[in-house]
């Protein structure tokens, strides 16, 4: 019996979808567990899996298709039934698309005259060719700009009167070049001769090359939000330097165990620590700030076409395994594609880390509603003086954005500070 497949609702938030990409065509065979379509949201691709069998009688919403969820997007079923009675399709054409998504990439390139463009006499370009004369620099004097005999003539009469030494004579006809253009009243030597072939080569290699890349719907949907978060939020960055000894032997010592990362053990930490700070903890919502006696963490994943927030909700009760896990999970599921709009929302503060990149101190920008973002940076090992001693000790740098709406720098500042004490002395915070 034929079955309508529907645009799938992914999350509580998700009220439309846009279909990417058609993995089978109609009429093709469909297995359970084969992928269907692809489905873009504004905060997510996702695959359509079937768990369906039968051949895919008919394709009802068409690529680059925005369709409101649950509705009509397929018709599976068996072979030559009747589904004229099922629902009523819309004609299988090409849907109109937007035009952002109809602009092709385009090259703008350096237009150079070739061959098939010059107006030229059969004789003369033999005798151009004979006598390696690149006739595609020369002006015709004959009817409509047409080059001539009388032309190459006239380039091999200048040619043969110019001076040069016999070094560069040698050099310009092992290299190719004609002397003609070298376009020089003197002697012509050596140094002209490779000057003129360097600056020939360097034309030949690099032309310049403009694209138009047209943005997927999550690029757009970043720089969106994150235009409305620079625009809307008047932010101070904070920065502090951690001394992570401590951190780092426990993190050592844990993966014994299980492997786990810093962020693991900053996001357990934090979510402790955010408790007894609630305005770092909150959101806007007109006149009111909203506060919380919960965290729900988002913990930032960067894509090669942008960045996704999966949030570990209620991380200030989780144990640091079961935050590591979930956020391993987490992680794996939006490189693949497999998150739930769920799973992006409900974040209260947000944790991003680059610190593998080599990054000393960066200025994150705020996940809009939450009022702070924290950016963690790299592990540098630096000279510190203690006790009229220097040590070497390894250093991060914390980097705190914070919206000065609700966030007063004193307020950020003990924030820090009291983060600060928890990650150079970690075991308290992590038996909790």
């Amino acid at each position: 019996m034929a079955k309508i497949i529907v645009m799938p609702k992914l999350g509580l938030t998700m009220k439309k979808g846009k279909i990417v990409k058609w993995y089978k065509k109609e009429n093709e065979e469909v297995k359970k567990g084969d992928k269907l379509f692809s489905i873009e949201t504004d905060k997510l691709t996702n695959d359509y899996v079937a768990d369906e069998e039968g051949l895919l009688l008919k394709i009802i919403e068409n690529e680059n298709s925005t369709v409101d969820c649950l509705k009509p997007v397929a018709i599976i079923g068996n072979a030559g039934e009747d589904i004229s009675n099922l629902i009523e399709v819309k004609p299988n054409t090409e849907p109109m698309q937007e035009k952002d998504d109809k602009t092709p990439i385009k090259s703008v390139e350096v237009e150079t005259k070739s061959e098939e463009k010059v107006k030229i006499s059969p004789v003369a370009k033999k005798l151009a060719i004979e006598n390696k004369i690149d006739f595609t620099k020369i002006k015709g004097s004959g009817p409509n700009g047409r080059i001539v005999l009388e032309d190459i003539e006239k380039v091999l009469e200048n040619k043969n009167q110019i001076k040069m030494t016999p070094t560069a004579k040698v050099i310009a006809e092992s290299a190719g070049v004609d002397i003609a253009e070298l376009n020089k009243d003197e002697r012509i030597n050596k140094e002209d001769v490779l000057r003129y072939n360097l600056n020939k080569a360097y034309e030949n290699i690099v032309q310049p090359i403009d694209k138009r890349i047209p943005m997927s719907t999550m690029r757009k949907i970043i720089s969106e939000r994150m235009s409305q978060s620079a625009f809307t939020a008047p932010t101070v960055n904070y920065t502090i330097p951690i001394d992570v000894t401590k951190l780092k032997e426990i993190k050592e010592e844990i993966s014994k165990e299980y492997k786990i990362t810093y962020t693991d053990l900053i996001v357990k930490i934090t979510s402790a620590v955010l408790l007894d700070f609630p305005l770092l903890n909150s959101s806007i919502d007109g006149e009111e700030i909203i506060t919380r006696n919960y965290v729900n963490m988002g913990v930032a994943v960067a894509l090669e076409e942008g960045l996704l927030v999966p949030v570990v909700k209620n991380s200030h009760i989780k144990s640091l395994k079961q935050i590591s896990l979930e956020i391993k999970d987490l992680t794996y599921r939006a490189k693949t594609n497999q998150l739930t709009t769920d799973e992006l929302d409900g974040g209260t503060f947000t944790i991003t880390n680059i610190g593998k990149f080599g990054v000393e101190s960066f200025t994150p920008i705020i996940n809009q509603p939450q009022s702070a973002i924290l950016g963690i940076n790299a592990i540098i090992d630096k000279a510190i003086v203690k006790n009229e001693q220097i040590y070497v000790t390894p250093v991060m740098n914390l980097s705190l954005t914070a919206d000065h709406r609700t966030v007063d720098g004193a307020v950020a500042a003990q924030f820090l500070q009291k983060l600060k004490l928890a990650l150079e002395n970690p075991i308290a915070m992590l038996v909790r």
